[in-house]
């Protein structure tokens, strides 16, 4: 008898890059989760927990313990007006597609979350890095946070203001791997609009003012059409999605740090929000940039992509070079927003 086929990263991430995992888990049920998040800590084996596989770079080595793929599935719907203030308490499970979650809320028409269209990965990734795009964040619509806590080893519910929500981050992100999250709860606005529209390109698109409002799928239409422009929507057969997505955070600095010319938001610490594609596009990284295996997408400076057959440490090498270049050229260093597995920086 042949020995089992060993799973690769790569065939379960977004980037396509990743190398073996010593142990396999898909979970299905809560109880096959928990279990096998038991059963890896007591044995002390390290633990990849893997959702969608799209904010994650993989060490080309692979992952040297138990890798649990969460695949939960299932919904439950509260729309009484007792339960949803004339809207809906949505409780998905973990490993839904977020997308999915999406498509179906513009369909009912509850409102909050229709600019977080085309966002690959599961619902239950979603809390950890406070997901956000086209001035929506999920964290304005987060009633709670189901998780099994692995200091604990039990289950813990938290409300979204003990989610400590900021920037591309939560409590879940600063203490990493201790809480998986099992279940999100949404509350979510009944309405056939969009709630009010706060990005400026996607104000544009609509042809409407910043703070007016757009039918739900007017809205994620015009998003998708936005997203797929910059190869942010997922197609395997074009490689400048074959990304982790935006592979820097947008970085917030003193407002006399803004370098002249760049992007400007201001933030409530007093503090200013600028883009880190502007940064990297003006240090001289235009789309495009690469060698013939990685190369920054041709459709957008902030994505990292795998033009095929590359290597784990042929994009952490492209990342170094963007990321040099910009504090170089501005004294701003950029800050990796996709999860290293295995690699460093």
């Amino acid at each position: 008898m042949s020995p089992p086929m060993t799973e690769q990263l790569r065939d379960h991430t977004t980037l396509r890059l990743g190398g073996p995992a010593e142990r396999w888990v898909r979970a299905t049920t809560e109880a096959e989760l928990t279990a096998a998040l038991v059963d890896a800590d007591t044995a002390g084996e390290p633990v990849l927990v893997l959702g969608g596989g799209s904010n994650l770079v993989v060490a080309d080595s692979g992952f040297q313990g138990t890798v649990i793929e969460v695949a939960t599935a299932g919904a439950d719907i509260d729309a009484t007006d007792e339960a949803s203030c004339g809207g809906a308490m949505v409780t998905v499970a973990a490993g839904e597609v977020w997308d999915d979650l999406v498509a179906l809320a513009v369909e009912r028409e509850w409102v909050g979350i229709e600019a977080l269209s085309g966002i690959p990965g599961s619902v239950g990734a979603t809390p950890i890095q406070n997901v956000g795009a086209y001035g929506q964040e999920v964290s304005q619509t987060i009633a709670r946070v189901r998780v099994w806590d692995r200091t604990l080893r039990g289950v813990r519910t938290f409300a979204a203001a003990d989610c400590h929500f900021g920037y591309r981050t939560s409590r879940f992100k600063a203490d990493p791997g201790r809480h998986v999250v099992l279940s999100v709860t949404f509350q979510l606005r009944q309405g056939d609009l969009g709630a009010p529209v706060a990005y400026a390109e996607l104000a544009r698109a609509l042809g409407v003012e910043l703070g007016e409002r757009a039918p739900l799928a007017d809205v994620r239409r015009a998003v998708l059409e936005l997203r797929g422009g910059k190869g942010m929507v997922l197609d395997p057969t074009d490689h400048d999605t074959w990304s982790a997505g935006s592979f820097f955070t947008n970085p917030v600095v003193d407002p006399e740090d803004v370098p002249e010319g760049a992007p400007s938001w201001p933030q409530a610490d007093g503090r200013a929000k600028t883009s880190a594609a502007w940064l990297i596009d003006h240090a001289g990284f235009a789309k495009g940039y690469g060698t013939g295996t990685v190369a920054l997408s041709g459709k957008h400076p902030l994505a990292l992509t795998n033009r095929g057959g590359a290597s784990t440490d042929e994009l952490l090498a492209l990342a170094r070079e963007v990321r040099d270049g910009v504090a170089e050229r501005f004294g701003i260093v950029l800050v990796n927003e996709p999860v290293l597995v295995g690699c460093e920086l």
